[in-house]
């Protein structure tokens, strides 16, 4: 796979979601550089697509309101939701990608590890998050629950399997970001073209 392929046939998506609980426009492009122009109206969820993008080296531009004055629950989840369909759909046949991404990051006293396949089969399996994370209001709005619901909308709408592990950490904050981070780290792994990859990289000839 050539940069002069990847110049030809773009890995980009748009997404839409409207309902009445939230309204959502997402563009995206898997071979950025891993800019980003985000507004959920949910400031801690902005902090972690933000640096999901970054890292995965993703341009990530999305647009989101939503009935936040009730939780954020409904907006967070309808993102998520958009932008596994849009990854997706970014990721065509899969031609030419190395499938497999593997990233183990640290944040202060947290670390989290990720594992990502390009699968075309959902799966995630999600361990390690301390008691009580899930309770815990993380930024004044996201709680620490919404984590594994945001991976399993995305894991779900890209046809991803995904293992994510806490190893370590205290922090809410800080072991949500490392989550996020592996996730980022290893998904740009697996989405990477790899030139000595030819055509689909299964046996079965599709993902």
């Amino acid at each position: 796979m050539s940069a002069s392929r990847t110049a030809q046939h773009p890995r980009t998506a748009q997404g839409t979601r409207s309902t009445s609980e939230s309204t959502v426009e997402l563009d995206l492009n898997l071979d950025g550089t891993g800019q980003s122009h985000i507004d959920t109206s949910v400031p801690f969820f902005d902090h972690m697509l933000t640096a999901f993008a970054k890292h995965s080296l993703t341009d990530l531009t999305v647009r989101a309101s939503g009935d936040t004055n009730i939780d954020a629950h409904h907006t967070v989840e309808d993102i998520s939701i958009v932008l596994g369909q849009a990854i997706r759909e970014a990721l065509g046949d899969k031609s030419g990608i190395s499938r497999y991404g593997d990233a183990l990051v640290p944040l202060d006293e947290a670390l989290a590890q990720a594992v990502v396949d390009i699968s075309g089969r959902p799966y995630l399996v999600h361990s390690g998050e301390p008691a009580g994370f899930e309770h815990h209001l993380i930024g004044g709005h996201f709680t620490g629950s919404l984590v594994r619901h945001v991976f399993e909308a995305i894991t779900f709408g890209a046809g991803l399997t995904v293992h994510v592990r806490v190893l370590a950490g205290r922090d809410p904050h800080h072991i949500a970001e490392a989550e996020f981070k592996a996730l980022a780290r290893a998904f740009r792994q697996a989405k990477a073209l790899d030139p000595h990859v030819v055509g689909i990289p299964s046996t079965k000839g599709a993902l």
